[in-house]
């Protein structure tokens, strides 16, 4: 599990705030670099295929079973993306762009696979140990592709580094080869209809009769509005400004990508304190909030001229609140799952939980220059999460979580 979290958070970055650096220093505008470094917005529809992962066999690479036959395929797969961007370079941009997304197509789909082999391989009792061990790579891979890459940028072209972050895969593609395929045995659908029923139609459908339609309308909705704040700030949009603030990209890549790091780990680490004291649900409505008050932090920033003072404490505060944010995230959203329908259930609350985010992180370049600055957009992306808050508490009475055990999350009698 921690060589597949590597190889999940391996293209997560050179698809979004990486990329952007190395568009930037080729002098693109600020609103193309953004929407081309939203390519990442894939991993907002996953659940749209989570379905087809989860039952169908691949063919020829199936016989390595069911999971380690998708996982090999999508590992394969981003790591071809990958040299194939370092080979083309931005000068035909729209193969670039093609390339960008094929691997952001592939690194979603091997998100899909490793959750699934995670909940199979293992029992419950099991799982949060293999989620921490699976954070843990999946963070040393941020490390590795936000960090290391910038600080290589700084010595050998970018072509270079993608390569070298390419062959950073070949690590997990052993460890997938070399592991054990979950031992579940599989039903086969008797016909198409059956297939498409069981697979894609059930698993929302339960969703909808456990909570009532209009309950798991508003749960939707909540974990849409959640973590936007945070979303807001992964794509295209930071890099850049961190460059027009005087930084280099050593020095961002040693505050933002290392210490920073570690500090979100700090973050989560009292997320996971915060829900086993107190349950899901207030801890969660404070992470909205400090999640959403962070980002006024970079606001500090502003004219900050190379200030590396500065952007520690910017970095401290913002991703201490966001390391929180998402580990009680993650558990609201699993204490929402059938352990039925695991995969795609939670394929699709990770997909929500992301998406509106990525579509503010998309027009954020334009923002920055209609507006002429970046005050507006930072503040735009802390007000964003006032919906969130105000469905917090229509949803609190409505809906109980287990505190227990994430399966017994049911609804409340009261209207």
């Amino acid at each position: 599990m921690f060589f597949f979290g590597f190889a999940s958070g391996l293209p997560f970055l050179l698809v979004a705030g990486t990329l952007a650096y190395w568009l930037r220093e080729g002098g693109m505008e600020l609103r193309d670099i953004t929407m081309i470094a939203s390519a990442g917005m894939a991993y907002s529809f996953k659940f749209l295929w989570a379905p087809l992962v989860d039952r169908w066999r691949l063919p020829l690479l199936g016989r390595l079973g069911q999971r380690r036959g998708w996982l090999l395929l999508a590992m394969g797969a981003v790591m071809g993306g990958l040299l194939g961007m370092a080979s083309v370079g931005t000068g035909p941009l729209a193969l670039f762009v093609a390339l960008t997304l094929l691997v952001a197509f592939s690194g979603a789909t091997l998100d899909i696979a490793v959750d699934a082999y995670r909940v199979e391989i293992a029992p419950a009792n099991a799982q949060g140990a293999l989620v921490a061990t699976y954070s843990l790579g999946y963070r040393i891979a941020l490390i590795v592709t936000g960090a290391l890459a910038l600080v290589l940028a700084d010595h050998v072209a970018w072509p270079m580094v993608y390569r070298a972050m390419a062959a950073c895969m070949l690590v997990p593609i052993v460890a997938c080869l070399l592991a054990r395929e979950p031992d579940i045995v599989r039903t086969r659908a008797q016909n198409w209809v059956q297939g498409l029923r069981e697979g894609v139609v059930e698993p929302f459908a339960d969703f909808f009769r456990r909570f009532g339609g209009k309950v798991a309308m508003a749960i939707l909705l909540f974990i849409l509005a959640m973590k936007i704040s945070d979303q807001a700030l992964i794509g295209g949009i930071i890099g850049p400004f961190y460059l027009d603030q005087g930084f280099s990209k050593t020095e961002i890549a040693a505050v933002t990508k290392v210490y920073g790091i570690w500090i979100g780990i700090a973050g989560a680490f009292l997320g996971g304190i915060a829900v086993a004291r107190w349950g899901v649900q207030w801890p969660l409505f404070a992470a909205i909030v400090l999640g959403a008050a962070s980002n006024l932090l970079y606001l500090a920033l502003i004219g900050a001229d190379g200030d590396l003072t500065r952007l520690t404490i910017v970095i401290s505060g913002e991703n201490l609140a966001q390391g929180f944010l998402g580990t009680v995230a993650v558990a609201y959203m699993s204490a929402l799952v059938n352990q039925r329908y695991t995969a795609t259930q939670y394929a699709l609350f990770s997909s929500l939980i992301m998406l509106p985010g990525k579509l503010l992180g998309f027009f954020s370049g334009w923002i920055v220059e209609v507006t002429e600055g970046y005050t507006v957009y930072f503040v735009i992306t802390a007000v964003v999460a006032v919906p969130a808050l105000l469905l917090f508490f229509w949803l609190k009475p409505r809906v109980r979580l287990g505190e227990d055990a994430p399966a017994m999350a049911q609804v409340d009698a009261a209207p």
